[in-house]
């Protein structure tokens, strides 16, 4: 059977074909969601009536999913409830920089998910001594223009990870 140009699950676009093996054969697909190739794994079609080969298939794909390392990633998918506080920055902003102050000081949010720039251990720095009264603001960014932070979600709440479910791992 050929899925080239198929979608999967509504989410993933299978691409090219990247290998056949005995059980099964492996594509190269656009994951829609996170707008990155993923390798989807598909049982042949003479085995899917077979009840032991389904067994070993979905064995193999929990063994592989139960891996943990240090070059190993979990992967979740992510459906948010239309009903969650989401608070979300563009990059490191000066409301940014007062929410994150605001929460090193202990003061509390209504937020179920917090989505933005992640301080890096120099940025962080610069946080500590902007709040400790040690350079001003207006020197935090002058010594922050020139980083580049990660991107980070923050799940604050249950109702929040209740959105996460755990689809596989990835090596790298």
């Amino acid at each position: 059977m050929d899925i080239i140009g198929r979608t999967i699950a509504n989410r993933y676009e299978i691409i090219s074909k990247t290998g056949v093996g005995g059980m099964a054969t492996v594509y190269v697909a656009r994951d829609k969601v996170l707008n990155r190739d993923v390798a989807v794994k598909v049982l042949k079609d003479e085995f899917t009536t077979d009840d032991e080969f389904v067994k070993r298939f979905n064995s193999e794909a929990q063994a592989a999913a139960s891996l943990t390392h240090a070059n190993i990633v979990s992967i979740y998918d992510v459906i948010l409830n239309e009903k969650l506080n989401i608070k979300e920055f563009d990059g490191m902003t000066e409301e940014w920089l007062d929410f994150i102050v605001a929460c090193r000081s202990g003061k509390s949010h209504d937020y179920d998910i917090v989505i933005g720039a992640m301080a890096d251990d120099q940025i962080y720095n610069y946080v500590s001594d902007y709040i400790d009264g040690v350079i001003t603001r207006e020197q935090f960014w002058v010594l922050a223009k020139f980083k580049y932070p990660t991107h980070q979600i923050v799940f604050c709440t249950q109702h929040a990870l209740d959105c996460l479910k755990y689809r596989g791992c990835e090596v790298l």
